[in-house]
């Protein structure tokens, strides 16, 4: 279960993106990108100490949709690529991390992968404290069938699709929406 706060964060998700996606090889988009969320999903964190999130992404004038997985950290994270640091009016500093980079996330995108897994469910405090379940902008399942206890982890290949291009289909285990493809496992 993925619990949301109602709370600000500052500088915004879509801020911190829109200075970094220009520096990422693989963005073809304005260098001072005004940005729109297309969708989103979050993936549970078994420890509860990191925020997983993926965002879809694009230019409010058009253009690709960039897949970016965020995680958000209380501390620093050595050898993870940092996105920024935000201010979250609840839980405080947040270090804010391109996923790929963070292994919490890796191993959760490769789990639901694996698994047939599928985006947590989410629930957001309300003004009172109390948990409200909330619907995900984005649906996504993983199309692999392991058992949890033995997913192949060590051999597999995990490849993020950073812009989609709306395959549907993938040649072994991935993860797929109603946007296409969003990350694929090769050698297992």
């Amino acid at each position: 279960m993925a619990l949301l706060h109602r709370a600000t964060l500052v500088p915004g998700k879509l801020d911190l993106l829109a200075a970094w996606l220009p520096t990422q090889p693989w963005y073809t988009g304005p260098a001072e990108p005004s940005l729109e969320r297309v969708g989103a999903f979050r993936f549970d964190d078994p420890d509860g100490a990191v925020g997983l999130e993926t965002l879809l992404v694009r230019a409010v004038d058009g253009g690709p949709v960039y897949v970016t997985p965020l995680t958000y950290r209380d501390a620093p994270l050595d050898g993870a690529a940092l996105v920024g640091t935000a201010e979250h009016s609840v839980l405080g500093p947040r270090w804010v991390y391109d996923a790929e980079t963070d292994p919490v996330y890796r191993t959760a995108l490769l789990a639901a992968i694996l698994t047939g897994g599928t985006e947590a469910p989410e629930e957001i405090t309300d003004e009172h404290g109390t948990r409200v379940p909330r619907t995900p902008l984005l649906s996504v399942r993983g199309t692999g069938a392991f058992a949890a206890g033995v997913l192949p982890v060590a051999d597999a290949g995990l490849e993020l699709v950073r812009v989609l291009d709306g395959s549907a289909a993938a040649a072994g285990p991935a993860l797929v929406s109603e946007l296409g493809i969003l990350a694929r496992v090769h050698g297992v």
